[in-house]
């Protein structure tokens, strides 16, 4: 019984090895600023959103 040995990666050069460590840093970064700008947004709705619910609830308070 031989064994298939084609599924093996050929190891890569150093340089191969900067340039996809490069790209995971950016990739990285890239999601970090993404979730950071998600959550900024998140918090400001949430704040928009409960403002929104005390004028009302002060509103239906003098009713």
């Amino acid at each position: 019984m031989t064994e298939d040995l084609s599924f093996r990666r050929k190891p890569l050069t150093p340089e191969q090895r900067q340039a996809r460590d490069a790209a995971r840093r950016i990739e990285a970064e890239k999601a970090m600023r993404d979730h950071e700008e998600a959550q900024k947004a998140f918090y400001a709705n949430k704040e928009r959103l409960k403002a929104e619910r005390l004028a009302r609830e002060a509103a239906a308070a003098k009713v």
